[in-house]
């Protein structure tokens, strides 16, 4: 660590398994050529143990730190995060309303030298992240606001089933919940040419159990998931504790900004960036 207490990316990441300053490295193909398999075909890849051993108490310390900070007014929304009284055809799973109870961490709000922003941050881990999707580069989402950010969910609350912003999410568990809080998804239920209404329909309807798979995730572990295009939630949390999770989000263009409709959600507050944000969409579905 240095003397400004930043820790650089290399530092962080178990590059024994996950060598993130040398592509030409064996281990780095192997774990692409995994990763590449499982979004494939799940839309979702976890990579266990990410962070070193030695800091995972600092990794789980300083989220707690500032989870305090989160905004957590709980909602009425849709899975599509677009506003509940959107005018929409009988049968629509946007009208579908459900209670969102989890809480987010702003990126303003994440201190400079915490881990999660120096990986976030990192040419290289950023390189490694854009190798893993097979894409030639991704980069960080220019929403002040949820490019990275924290999610709370405390006890007795849930992240109701929804779709992502942002094409590429990548996210770390930093804190269990003492029970629940399961992450649970629909692989590529979508894709950017079709919505699949009816299924997610069946699934918001709890008809769609033979859709839905389930993670068990471990602080320190990281987990690459195709978020626009995957249904997801994370089940109530029991317990004592809040479940805490670290959320990187990438995009293959930059410039990507939130809607300020979600923003506000998120975040209890909207930026002037927002306001232009479907200027940068790369596709015609429901946010």
């Amino acid at each position: 660590m240095s003397a400004s207490g930043t820790v650089p990316a290399v530092q962080v990441v178990d590059t024994d398994r996950y060598p993130l300053s040398d592509p030409d490295d064996p281990a780095w193909h192997a774990v692409v050529a995994r990763t590449r398999d499982e979004l494939a075909e799940l839309g979702c890849c976890v990579l266990p143990d990410f962070i070193r051993p030695s800091l995972r108490e600092a990794l789980e310390r300083e989220c707690a730190e500032i989870a305090p900070m989160a905004h957590t007014t709980v909602e009425r929304v849709n899975a599509y995060n677009i506003a509940v009284d959107t005018p929409l055809p009988e049968g629509h799973p946007a009208r579908v309303v459900m209670e969102r109870g989890n809480a987010f961490v702003a990126r303003d709000h994440v201190p400079v030298d915490a881990i999660i922003q120096q990986l976030y941050t990192s040419p290289l881990f950023v390189r490694f992240v854009a190798d893993c999707f097979a894409l030639p580069e991704l980069h960080q989402l220019a929403d002040p606001l949820s490019g990275l950010c924290l999610n709370v969910v405390g006890p007795g609350r849930a992240h109701p089933w929804h779709f992502d912003t942002n094409e590429f999410t990548v996210s770390m568990l930093t804190r269990q919940a003492d029970e629940g809080g399961v992450f649970e998804y629909c692989p590529n239920i979508r894709s950017a040419e079709a919505e699949n209404f009816a299924d997610v329909a069946d699934v918001l309807a709890g008809r769609g159990e033979h859709l839905v798979r389930r993670l068990e995730l471990r602080p320190g572990d990281l987990q690459l998931f195709r978020g626009r295009f995957s249904l997801h939630r994370v089940s109530t949390v029991r317990g004592e504790r809040a479940r805490h999770t670290a959320i990187f989000a990438y995009s293959k263009r930059p410039g990507v900004v939130g809607s300020a409709e979600r923003t506000r959600q998120l975040f209890g507050r909207v930026l002037p960036e927002h306001h232009a944000a479907d200027a940068v969409r790369g596709d015609q579905l429901l946010d």
